[in-house]
């Protein structure tokens, strides 16, 4: 897949270190993303505009990161029928929590798929699925990364039994 699938939208340059993991993600299932810096509060215009021609740029799934106020994910679900899954930004007042409400509280009829707080890998990971329901190489690959948690999870079982509780800790260190 080499067009653009998933557009990637972040609220500030500040959010990109968090919405990289989403975007590393999706390269490494080979899907493409457009990234974009948009304000739903600074930028209104610019916001809607991304939104509203998403589609015809072949956008199929739209991850947007925001912080505080939060209100760019509901936004861009508000101008377009694409699927948006919303990251919640840390703020350091609020830890988060104030992203995540104001994200997660989308009204009936314009959904946010929300993800944790600083979640943008599993938002990217949410991306892939849901395109793997229409591109079986997509399918494919979330199968092999999922085979490849559970083997690394039961070799660190294997490990764990191995030498005990106290010798795997000291080796965590």
């Amino acid at each position: 897949m080499s067009e653009f699938k998933v557009a990637v939208v972040m609220g500030s340059d500040s959010d990109l270190p968090i919405m990289k993991d989403a975007i590393q993600f999706l390269e490494q299932m080979g899907i493409s993303c457009q990234v974009y810096i948009s304000s739903a509060h600074r930028v209104p215009h610019k916001t809607a505009q991304i939104a509203e021609t998403a589609e015809e740029k072949g956008i199929e799934v739209i991850i947007s990161g925001a912080g505080g106020a939060a209100h760019l994910p509901g936004v861009i679900a508000a101008f377009t029928t694409i699927p948006v899954i919303g990251v919640p930004i840390k703020t350091a007042t609020l830890n988060g929590v104030d992203s995540l409400y104001s994200i997660v509280q989308m009204p009936p009829g314009i959904p946010v798929a929300t993800v944790s707080i600083n979640g943008a890998k599993n938002a990217g990971i949410l991306a892939a699925q849901i395109l793997a329901l229409k591109y079986p190489v997509v399918q494919e690959k979330l199968k092999a990364f999922r085979k490849e948690m559970a083997e690394q999870v039961a070799g660190k079982d294997d490990r764990l039994q191995e030498i005990g509780v106290d010798a795997y800790l000291a080796n965590m260190k």
